[in-house]
């Protein structure tokens, strides 16, 4: 039975975390004191839950609290050895938990035990940031609060932080919270209510103030040719732009990216100050830690030409890296961890939006929210003061801490397909269903391509959130449907690094009964389609400069010649001459083209199920019910192939076991020596 005390917690905390303006995600932490049993005496002990290292609080579990002993806790005072090893006092919380402890306890975790109040929550609110950036945000402070919020001097966050609030609130016992200088806000209560509303009066209070005495532009005037474009027009420059940005985000190591057009993002990008501030960079340490110190900021109008966009995208990165490069000589020691990666995690283009980057979706969607929230905190400040963050030493001290990089080597060992971008035609059903599952569980990205929307959003919903899958229409025989669903994948997930052939109909008839609309249609569907789709896909995979996959779900009938098939055996043959050529030629540009040739796959499968079992049947005399087994007989395996076979072969050919394999067919059909490759 979950204790009342951790009920409460939990809601407040899910409830601070689900509005936006009161923190952002994974951002701030939430504490509460109480007493349970301990088994081992059978006495009372005073425990502390906090949330734990790396956890939400929107979505916060009680599985994601760390639990301590208070007494344990509030004792490591008298053994901390300084600021110049306060470091050494995460580890000592280690010996303070209680039974397995939970998760993981976080840097704030003393900021929560040492305030002398059992309710403690520390949050990161674009207000309250706004405030904490300021140039004068004391005095700031003091004309918005009186003496109810405290300010707190810029300090790291660590066990030295949580004893200077401890004894700003026994100086002021007035006070219902503080501002911490660069970095957000901290309230606490006797309750878990009181708390909760202290936070809330300290947001409100905060956007109020920065409301009313604002001035009306603070990011200046416009700046002419950076207003946004028409929707239309701005998303299609992105995609086009989308794939050279991320072969630039990508120079240290392959990324995955997101795409904003937000309002918030473009007014900021249309105004006059938006370059000075930029290059100041963030100041909250959860937003530096996400957006690195500053962003890469296009400085050519919006309309300027594409070409010329690329190629000053191209030298500003290359700026970028020398300044990054610089900036961690400037600062690192012999202890420092090695530099992670000198290219830039956001990047804005005035008129367009701001591309995102990170190693997962989610983690490059947080990234461009968190300078959303930046842009927020910019605005804040420069409305009532001067924006003014941290220094960069200091970003540079919490960058490379020895306890974030602890933390980043704690991460699980990323999937086979992490970081790549997947889309299968055909997928809402059937084998490209299966292969899209498959290749979002071994950690790619999935756009599932789909003639029907409807179905394909359906299954992309079946394999998870946005953040993993996608559903787009695709008509693959339409070249300009094809450019379209391209288009949706390259905004959704940054560029599309490996794509499968599937879509595919079938039409079984004799040559004298085979129409040439029958004809037109399967070479339609599945020759020119696979054309026109490994077409896209190259022009893509080549501006990002990654390599990339191409699969042919072909057909053991591209080989082997059965009767009542001449429209469908043809076209899977030219797809099969398709991967010999395409590998061939795309060689050049680390591109792999290989090919499947699935057969029997009855179970599952969206042709059989749309009248090719009956047809196949009927030519070969059995029920349409036994046509699996009919099939698997024949075979030298005697064993049925499922789609999930096929979406297995996918994989091991895209897994990074065969990298050095292109131009292969693989047959999977449980062996078909008439089928057999020469």
């Amino acid at each position: 039975m979950t204790n009342s005390v951790v009920s409460d917690l939990l809601g407040r905390s899910n409830r601070l975390g689900a509005d936006p303006r009161n923190t952002n995600y994974a951002g701030g932490n939430t504490s509460a004191q109480g007493s349970e049993t301990d088994p081992v005496t059978g006495r009372p002990v005073e425990l502390l839950w906090v949330k734990g290292s790396g956890g939400d609080l929107g979505t916060l579990r009680e599985a994601g609290l760390a639990v301590l002993r208070l007494d344990r806790l509030r004792s490591l005072v008298d053994v901390y050895p300084g600021v110049g090893r306060e470091d050494e006092m995460v580890a000592a919380f280690d010996y303070c938990l209680h039974g397995r402890g939970g998760a993981a306890p976080s840097i704030d975790t003393a900021m929560h035990g040492l305030v002398p109040a059992p309710h403690v929550d520390h949050l990161h609110p674009d207000s309250g940031i706004a405030l904490a950036t300021a140039a004068d945000g004391e005095q700031l402070t003091r004309e918005c609060f009186g003496d109810r919020v405290v300010w707190v001097p810029w300090r790291r966050p660590g066990f030295q932080l949580g004893l200077d609030i401890a004894a700003i609130a026994e100086k002021n016992p007035q006070a219902v919270g503080c501002i911490l200088g660069g970095h957000g806000i901290t309230a606490w209560g006797g309750t878990s209510e009181q708390c909760e509303a202290n936070s809330l009066e300290i947001i409100r209070t905060a956007e109020r103030f920065l409301a009313e005495h604002g001035r009306p532009e603070p990011f200046g005037p416009v700046l002419p040719g950076h207003q946004a474009l028409p929707e239309a027009e701005r998303r299609a420059r992105a995609a086009a732009l989308a794939p050279v940005v991320r072969r630039l985000a990508s120079t240290d190591r392959p990324q995955v990216g997101h795409f904003t057009d937000s309002d918030v993002v473009l007014d900021f990008l249309a105004a006059a100050e938006h370059p000075r501030l930029a290059a100041l960079g963030t100041s909250c340490p959860d937003h530096f830690l996400r957006t690195k110190v500053r962003p890469l900021v296009l400085d050519l109008p919006a309309t300027a030409p594409v070409e010329d966009v690329v190629v000053r995208l191209e030298e500003l990165h290359e700026e970028y890296r020398a300044e990054y490069a610089a900036y961690y000589a400037r600062h690192a020691t012999p202890e420092s961890p090695a530099m992670r990666g000198a290219d830039p995690a956001i990047v804005l283009v005035p008129g367009v939006g701001m591309f995102s980057f990170g190693a997962n979706k989610q983690t490059a969607r947080v990234a461009g929210e968190f300078y959303v929230n930046a842009i927020n905190v910019m605005r804040g400040a420069e409305a009532v003061s001067s924006y003014a963050p941290i220094d960069e030493s200091e970003k540079f001290r919490i960058e490379y801490w020895a306890l974030e990089e602890a933390k980043l080597q704690r991460m699980p060992k990323p999937k086979p397909l992490a970081t790549r971008v997947a889309l299968v035609t055909g997928a809402a059903s059937g084998i490209g269903k299966a292969i899209a599952q498959r290749l979002a569980a071994e950690g790619a990205c999935v756009v599932v391509a789909d003639l029907d929307l409807r179905k394909a959003t359906d299954a992309a919903a079946e394999i998870g959130s946005t953040d993993v899958a996608v559903g787009v229409a695709a008509d693959v025989s339409d070249a300009e449907a094809v450019a379209a669903a391209f288009r949706e994948a390259v905004l959704a997930f940054g560029g599309v690094d490996l794509v499968v052939n599937n879509a595919g109909l079938s039409i079984s008839k004799p040559l004298l009964e085979t129409t040439e609309r029958d004809w037109d249609l399967q070479h339609d569907v599945m020759a020119k389609g696979s054309f026109l789709v490994s077409r896209e896909a190259a022009r893509i995979m080549i501006e990002q400069g990654m390599g990339g996959d191409v699969v042919y779900i072909s057909s053991k009938n591209s080989v082997f010649a059965g009767p009542s098939n001449i429209a469908y055996s043809s076209t899977k043959a030219d797809q099969a001459h398709q991967v010999r050529l395409l590998a061939a030629e795309l060689g050049e540009h680390q591109i792999r083209v290989n090919g499947i040739n699935p057969d029997g796959v009855v179970r599952g499968s969206g042709i059989f199920a749309g009248g090719w079992g009956a047809q196949r049947a009927a030519v070969y005399g059995v029920a349409e019910e036994d046509l699996g087994a009919f099939y698997a007989q024949r075979t030298l395996l005697k064993r049925e192939v499922l789609p999930e076979h096929v979406a297995d072969a996918v994989f091991a050919l895209t897994g990074g076991e065969l990298t050095r394999t292109t131009g292969l067919h693989v047959p999977v059909d449980s062996g078909v020596a008439a089928a057999f490759l020469r």
